[in-house]
């Protein structure tokens, strides 16, 4: 593989690479080094699996890659997870992002796993954090996490940390490549400012795209109608997808078109898979897809119906999502101790 079908892949289905020349050097230099980190709040839902999906892409292209379980910037954001939970939820991050990457076609033994209470109480890390600290206003923090750090008229001082501890895992982990979803971009053009003045490099950033919720517009952890668990069988993922929001020949905050453009056909086209919608012969009969861009051309020009689409995609979501689900299934104990509130 070449370093333009490497840049390829690893920049297929992403919302924006900053910068792209820099990426071709890195690429055409060698394996550059590639981080996401997830700080172990909420349950996992089908938007993490659309990110998680991208690492397979990396691997294929010769990436090292790591997943950073962000447990202290859990616990500083707000409290959304309590330091007593910290331990479990991680353990519950990890084995489900393993199955994850498992599930999109990578193997997650080529992936390392680390947690940021191994390096981040480090003096080093915590030395260069307080010079961080002193050279970085509370608006510019704010600012750089406001699209990811719960905001109050009260802040917290830790919602202040987060943004930089953040900047500083990227080169404690000695990463090229900053990779998150595009509500991470103010965090990471603060890295690249001010990392060069701590001692490390401007990384590149890839971004992903987040997608709409199956209810419209942003997909929200609060609301479950929004959102496919990775936990729900398969009548309830199909019945989440028929009644979704996705109005006929439109695109825009279309969260069924945007499951299947960014998590199934990727998946399918790593199997050889075709997409096969089944409708009646009055109706046309059935239909198949190679590839999402031709299923969204047809979706726009109004040759698919989307009492057609709905439970075509809810079939193919729920079969994506099976491997997950039962490995879940086998560890009802994760779960249990991560969030008893829920589980008790």
């Amino acid at each position: 593989m070449d370093t333009g079908e490497r840049f390829d892949l690893v920049t297929r289905n992403t919302a924006e690479v900053v910068e792209d020349d820099e990426l071709e050097t890195l690429l055409g230099e060698g394996s550059p080094s590639a981080y996401i980190g997830y700080a172990p709040t909420g349950e996992m839902h089908i938007g993490h699996f659309t990110t998680m999906r991208k690492l397979a892409d990396f691997i294929s292209a010769g990436l090292d890659v790591t997943v950073l379980i962000a447990d202290l910037h859990a616990h500083l954001d707000d409290n959304k997870s309590p330091f007593d939970l910290l331990e479990a939820r991680s353990a519950y991050y990890e084995a489900t992002i393993e199955a994850m990457i498992d599930a999109a076609g990578a193997d997650a033994s080529e992936i390392e796993f680390v947690r940021g209470s191994d390096f981040e109480l480090d003096e080093e890390y915590t030395l260069e954090l307080l010079r961080m600290a002193a050279d970085t206003t509370i608006s510019r923090a704010q600012r750089a996490g406001s699209e990811v750090v719960r905001e109050s008229d009260s802040p917290k001082l830790g919602g202040l940390l987060y943004p930089l501890m953040q900047t500083l895992d990227v080169d404690a982990l000695d990463a090229d490549i900053a990779y998150g979803g595009i509500d991470q971009r103010g965090i990471y053009m603060l890295s690249r400012e001010i990392l060069p003045d701590h001692g490390g490099e401007a990384p590149v950033c890839l971004f992903a795209p987040l997608l709409s919720g199956l209810s419209g517009g942003k997909m929200s952890a609060s609301d479950a109608a929004s959102k496919v668990n990775l936990t729900d069988d398969e009548d309830a993922v199909v019945e989440k997808l028929e009644g979704a929001y996705c109005p006929a020949g439109e695109r825009e905050d279309n969260g069924v078109l945007e499951y299947l453009e960014y998590l199934v056909f990727p998946i399918l086209d790593e199997r050889g898979e075709t997409f096969v919608i089944e409708r009646p012969g009055e109706y046309g009969g059935n239909v198949t897809y190679e590839s999402y861009d031709a299923l969204e051309a047809d979706f726009l020009d109004g040759d698919l119906h989307p009492a057609d689409l709905k439970p075509a995609a809810g079939a193919y979501i729920s079969e994506v999502i099976a491997p997950i689900r039962d490995r879940l299934a086998g560890q009802e104990d994760l779960l249990a101790e991560a969030y008893p509130e829920t589980y008790d």
